[in-house]
């Protein structure tokens, strides 16, 4: 079997030798062809916003050029709830990671609707299924909430309400105002 010599930056076959040496698939840009360190200096605040939280980004198409994820952390600080907002079509994943945040939402699986409320701990992982209208809240005096957040999109979509309702929400993202 004959070698195939293909000089560093050219390409032949479908492939690219990388300065290394290396031969890859062409279709891999030299952005994805590495891991990518965020330290905690390294977030950004540069995102969509809610009262009474900040959202810090890590992860994401800015960043790190991702094409399908988002990933950051959010803060609420002590004695504060945000305001009520949903983020679309993008599934969240959270994780507790210091605090006991409170998530709000109306549970609409009963004979009437009901505000309903999940009290986390450091450790626990909530799931934020598209467009359910929510908030976060921090009740304890003292300690801020501190949480990871992960979603199946790569940007940070954030749709802020209202109401914590279904009155503002479409299905296509759009917002309803009133």
């Amino acid at each position: 079997m004959s070698a195939i010599h293909v000089p560093a930056g050219s390409s032949s076959n479908g492939y690219v030798r990388t300065p290394s040496g290396v031969l890859l698939p062409a279709d891999i840009d030299a952005f994805h062809r590495r891991l990518h360190h965020i330290a905690p200096s390294g977030l950004i605040g540069n995102t969509t916003q809610t009262t009474g939280m900040q959202r810090l980004e890590a992860i994401s198409g800015k960043t790190v050029g991702a094409q399908n994820l988002w990933m950051g952390q959010t803060q609420v600080p002590a004695a504060t709830a945000s305001d009520n907002h949903h983020h679309g079509a993008s599934e969240t994943a959270i994780y507790v990671v210091s605090g006991s945040p409170v998530f709000v939402f109306v549970d609409l699986e009963g004979d009437e609707p009901v505000e309903t409320r999940i009290q986390t701990a450091p450790g626990d992982y909530v799931f934020v299924p598209p467009f359910i209208p929510h908030r976060e809240e921090n009740p304890d005096p003292d300690v801020e909430a501190v949480v990871v957040i992960a979603r199946t999109t790569q940007d940070a979509i954030v749709i802020n309400l209202n109401a914590l309702d279904w009155a503002e929400v479409r299905g296509d993202g759009a917002h309803i105002s009133h």
